[in-house]
């Protein structure tokens, strides 16, 4: 099954580019290279179905750029995998990870396949088919190129992966690195799951705090009572809707591919997660008000509009009727080139993708790294810092004559655990980022975040390659 357009989220992703390049001296020769994908792998593999029949596969693996090693993006089980879709999200991930100064190269990869339509045992054998054609051609390793999970993959997927890759090469003793994303017990990392939707709720709480940004939308600062509204209540849609509403913001309505909910009064997030799990969808929901065609509610009245599904959601068709005032593009590529520049008319601000969903590379980031070690965050320190904050207190007793309750001191004696050291890698990361690209965007005098992340990622790129001699 194709698209039904035309449409290149690559082709859109190169327009951004060129029009940051407009604010910043380049060579030519320099930007078209930045531009390209270095590397397309496309194969084909055949599956045994269950009952003795044969179909053939599709597979990409996409490296856009080389100007920093290993390679890093997902893996996606999509019927709609395709090569320019693959292009386009392996050049996000390229800009993406050099705007929040995370040093890999940007790349992705995917099979043409519906998941829903395999067993367990056709997925794993899919996934370790996949698996070994990448080694075959070196397009995985630690050093090379590190797969995550994405759109129809999940932990299941990488445990896979990282045994088969761990097969073929039984003398590396840093393999686990080969992918992230996978389960603690294969040496994942505390908090990847919800680091996505942490990383958009980081990012969004950020933009809403600017006080003069707020005033110019005409909303108050902070996210407090803030309405919003949620495309895809998948794990980014729900782990942001989860922390925005435990900061205080109110979602009001979810679209799903199967169904809408809209309730004005506020949705409790955790318990229309659980009915959709177990109903396997909204309608029947007891609270709200179910919406057949749910694209329907993207354009229904809120202060921000979380779109967290698929690309391509928000086009020339449907922008002009779009009421929010921000947009945090949770998902990859879901405000198309045209209809950005119809919501900027409209002073809409973009919170785009390049930024706001880079909290699941910034903790693979770490996952990567402590599977380089080999020993978890906090495990060397943890108890050394519990006794020295135990101390302290202590000396803080004596002198004051006063004692700390049972519940203050645990509270600051606990040393940091793993969770606790990629939050706040996490959040740090975040923070900075979105104040150096919102200074980047005053500072240049234009509209959107977008162009200004542009910005910043392509002078970071280009530094990168001219500090190697390539270009002048």
């Amino acid at each position: 099954m194709k698209k039904a357009t035309e449409y290149s989220l690559f082709n859109d992703v190169c327009s951004f580019v060129d029009d940051a390049a407009k604010h910043l001296e380049i060579h030519p020769g320099l930007l078209e290279q930045i531009k390209q994908c270095n590397s397309i792998y496309k194969f084909h593999f055949p599956l045994r179905n269950d009952d003795g029949t044969y179909e053939t596969l599709t597979g990409y693996r996409i490296q856009h750029s080389h100007h920093k090693l290993p390679v890093k993006g997902g893996i996606r089980y999509s019927e709609f995998v395709d090569e320019e879709e693959v292009k386009g999200l392996a050049a996000l991930m390229t800009y993406k990870c050099a705007l929040v100064n995370i040093p890999f190269g940007g790349a992705k990869g995917g099979i043409s396949i519906n998941p829903l339509k395999y067993n367990v045992n056709q997925l794993e054998r899919i996934t370790r088919r996949y698996t070994a054609e990448l080694i075959k051609k070196k397009f995985i390793g630690p050093a090379i190129d590190v797969p995550a999970p994405d759109y129809g993959t999940g932990a299941r997927e990488m445990a896979w992966i990282v045994d088969t890759f761990e097969a073929f090469s039984p003398e590396l003793i840093n393999a686990k690195g080969c992918v992230t994303g996978k389960p603690l017990s294969q040496h994942g990392i505390e908090g990847r799951t919800e680091a996505t939707g942490q990383g958009v709720f980081f990012g969004i709480r950020e933009a809403v705090n600017v006080e003069d940004d707020m005033k110019a939308l005409g909303l108050t600062k902070g996210l407090r009572g803030k309405k919003v509204i949620v495309q895809g209540l998948g794990n980014v849609g729900f782990y942001s809707a989860k922390y925005i509403s435990e900061a205080g913001g109110k979602v009001i309505g979810v679209a799903e591919w199967n169904g809408g909910i809209w309730d004005e009064s506020g949705i409790n997030i955790e318990e229309l997660k659980k009915y959709q799990i177990k109903n396997k969808g909204f309608k029947g929901y007891p609270k709200g008000e179910f919406i057949k065609n749910s694209k329907e509610i993207l354009t229904y009245d809120c202060d921000i509009l979380i779109p967290a599904a698929l690309e391509n959601q928000i086009t020339i068709e449907n922008a002009a009727n779009i009421k929010a005032k921000i947009i945090g593009e949770a998902a990859n590529g879901p405000v198309t080139q045209e209809a950005e520049k119809v919501l900027l008319e409209k002073g809409v601000m973009i919170i785009p993708d390049m930024y706001l969903n880079a909290g699941g590379v910034t903790v693979s980031y770490f996952e990567w790294l402590k599977n380089l070690s080999r020993v978890s965050f906090g495990k060397l320190e943890k108890r050394y810092d519990m006794e020295k904050y135990r101390k302290l207190l202590a000396t803080i007793e004596n002198a004051t004559g006063e004692e700390f309750t049972e519940e203050e001191r645990d509270a600051l004696i606990r040393g940091a655990s793993e969770r606790d050291l990629v939050l706040s890698g996490l959040e740090e990361t975040m923070v900075t980022a979105y104040q150096d690209m919102n200074r980047t965007r005053k500072e240049k005098g234009i509209e959107s975040l977008r162009t200004a992340g542009f910005i910043l990622a392509l002078e970071r790129i280009a530094i990168s390659y001219m500090d190697l001699g390539i270009f002048p």
